[in-house]
């Protein structure tokens, strides 16, 4: 082959490269391929081996790391399971690379042809971000709407379906027939959309191997209360699906701006919205039938009735006898609900998790605890009840209560001001506690096996097992004797923002009682771990 290309070439070379243009093409490899020049001894295969014949070495992974709820609380690799939750983002974004730096991971967001943070994310960035971010959980659910026009949150309907990313994708898809309001094609509320459930089934399974958890909200509630703009690119809306949902048209907007549309919604007798939640909740199980660190809840902001969720939690009875397989269920809802619910023994035999995050003990001795099914979304009851503050000390009862009312449950605490309340979880036997990364593994290791012991006191709060050591967590800055099983101790202090370990004591010999001495600063973690 010439590689001689030059730009400007003498009137000779230019005749020679003319001519040779006019002769017979370049062979090529599918040209010589084609000619079938190949001489028999070259490619006789009688002596090859089979594919099937070679040996291949698999590489061995890293051993995979199991959530599970075992005596009520959640565990991995026989580690008790801490640190923080995130929420993905529910609508808003810019394709601006301004803007970019400042977008949080989505699993469900989609940019057609653009992949990074803020774009359509890559899956490993997210679990590596969870990671470097102390970020156990990830709390997912789908978007408010699908089209950003939609951000100005107006009612109108659009002209046309030009639209632009970023798009937050809806679990249905996209039918090809009909106008949504959105100027696109209506839903199909019988046809997932599979780019949406392939993409957090790939997440559910990379984030598995590397300890991280899904929280599953089956439903957004945001939908069907408070701004109507929520409503009108709803999939469940009338006007936007092939399915007959029999939902009001036009819109009954109330001032022209808000939207009630709760009660319908969760109206399960209605039969062809009935079918829909029965075929939609199968879905939610089916695609992470096999994945042990997904947690089903039954719906982002939920306030709603009773009876909507006897009916997922039906739902999900039923699809375990069918499949023989098992669902890990968080009760998230209201407190009066939340209590119906583990009042009905067969239903609550579903529950694994009891998440308080809709109710709470206030300091000032009362109850923050809304009434579910009053069309009101989480905000308009905080506008209508003084929410109040919560301590250590409220949430602590609150987790504490539930934990001894139902052992085998594991509690969470997703309330006020949850990720200081961390240590309240922690010594009330609650699960995913936001602490610090503790730098000695075998303190999470020793602390699920520990249960909690009572003090009688606000001063000092306390874990135990024997055999095995004493945690306590001491809000006290005055001289007090506390028990401690007689023994042989390593004394350890952690401190309560880094999580940072340091040996006080070796060798630490106990009758019966430690004395603790004045100067102690307050809160202060110390750990006696058994010799």
């Amino acid at each position: 082959m010439n590689t001689e290309a030059s730009s400007s070439p003498s009137l000779e070379v230019a005749a020679q490269m003319a001519k040779q243009s006019l002769t017979t093409p370049r062979l090529t490899l599918r040209h010589w391929i084609e000619q079938d020049s190949m001489p028999e001894s070259v490619v006789a295969h009688a002596k090859l081996k089979l594919a099937s014949s070679l040996k291949v070495n698999e590489e061995k992974g890293t051993a995979q790391k199991q959530m599970a709820v075992v005596d009520g609380k959640i565990e991995i690799n026989n580690h008790l399971l801490t640190g923080n939750r995130f929420e993905v983002p529910w609508w808003n974004g810019k394709l601006r690379t301004s803007f970019l730096p400042q977008a949080k991971p989505h699993i469900t967001r989609f940019v057609p042809g653009r992949e990074g943070t803020g774009l359509t994310d890559r899956i490993d960035s997210v679990v590596n971000y969870m990671k470097r971010q102390n970020i156990v959980v990830l709390d997912h659910n789908y978007g408010l709407w699908y089209d950003l026009r939609r951000d100005d949150h107006e009612r109108t309907r659009r002209r046309t379906g030009d639209v632009w990313g970023p798009f937050y994708e809806q679990p249905f898809g996209r039918c090809g027939e009909g106008t949504a309001w959105d100027g696109l094609s209506k839903y199909d509320l019988n046809l997932p959309n599979e780019w949406y459930w392939t993409r957090l089934k790939e997440f559910a399974d990379e984030s598995e191997k590397a300890g991280l958890v899904l929280f599953h909200e089956n439903y957004f509630q945001h939908n069907i209360i408070e701004a109507g703009a929520h409503w009108v690119d709803c999939p469940w809306r009338s006007a936007n699906n092939i399915n007959d949902t029999d939902f009001p048209e036009p819109v009954p907007f109330t001032g022209d701006k808000r939207i009630f549309m709760a009660d319908r919604f969760y109206d399960i007798s209605h039969p062809v919205r009935r079918e829909l939640h029965r075929k939609y909740i199968r879905q939610c199980l089916n695609n992470f039938a096999d994945n042990k660190n997904v947690v089903q809840l039954i719906s982002a902001e939920f306030t709603g009735p009773l009876h909507f969720v006897e009916f997922w939690l039906d739902e999900i009875g039923a699809w375990e006898k069918e499949t023989g397989k098992h669902a890990t269920v968080a009760l998230s809802t209201t407190k009066d609900v939340q209590d119906a619910i583990l009042k009905d023994q067969k239903r609550a035999g579903l529950v694994d998790i009891i998440d308080i995050r809709y109710w709470h003990y206030k300091s000032d001795g009362t109850i923050y605890a809304p009434e579910g099914g009053k069309n009101l979304a989480p905000r308009q009851h905080a506008r209508l009840m003084k929410v109040g503050k919560v301590t250590f000390n409220e949430a602590y009862k609150a987790v504490s209560e539930y934990r001894e009312k139902y052992p085998e449950k594991a509690v969470t605490f997703n309330a006020q001001n949850y990720p200081d309340m961390a240590w309240a979880v922690f010594m009330a036997g609650g699960s995913l506690p936001v602490l610090p990364e503790i730098n000695d593994t075998s303190f999470l290791k020793d602390a699920l096996k520990m249960h909690v012991e009572k003090t009688g006191t606000n001063s000092y709060y306390k874990l135990v097992k024997n055999g095995l050591g004493t945690i306590i967590y001491c809000q006290s800055k005055e001289n007090f004797a506390l028990p401690i099983a007689p023994g042989v101790y390593t004394l350890k202090k952690i401190d309560v923002k880094t999580g940072k370990v340091s040996v006080v004591t070796n060798k630490l010999k106990i009758g019966d009682t430690y004395q603790f001495k004045d100067g102690a600063e307050a809160p202060e973690v110390y750990w006696f771990q058994t010799l």
